[in-house]
């Protein structure tokens, strides 16, 4: 199966709103672009997934604070 129809058999409601904005701009917007707008104004929290897809490696990005330890240093006695 294509892209499209697994976008609108997994998530129909993020599909229905892509399909609207598509309409809405007169064919200027793909159904893909209207698709990922639309998915991360519904859930902000997938923006990283996002962006690791148009980077092509596949690979999500770690939360940047686990990566780096506290900067905070305890006050000497």
């Amino acid at each position: 199966m294509n892209t499209t129809i697994w976008r609108w058999l997994l998530s129909p409601r993020t599909s229905w709103h892509a399909r609207r904005a598509v309409r809405a701009s007169n064919g200027d917007l793909s159904f893909d672009v209207a698709w990922r707008q639309t998915r991360v104004r519904l859930h902000p929290d997938e923006a990283d997934y996002r962006a690791a897809g148009h980077r092509g490696t596949g690979v999500v990005p770690e939360d940047s604070a686990t990566e780096q330890p506290s900067t905070i240093k305890p006050e000497a006695p």
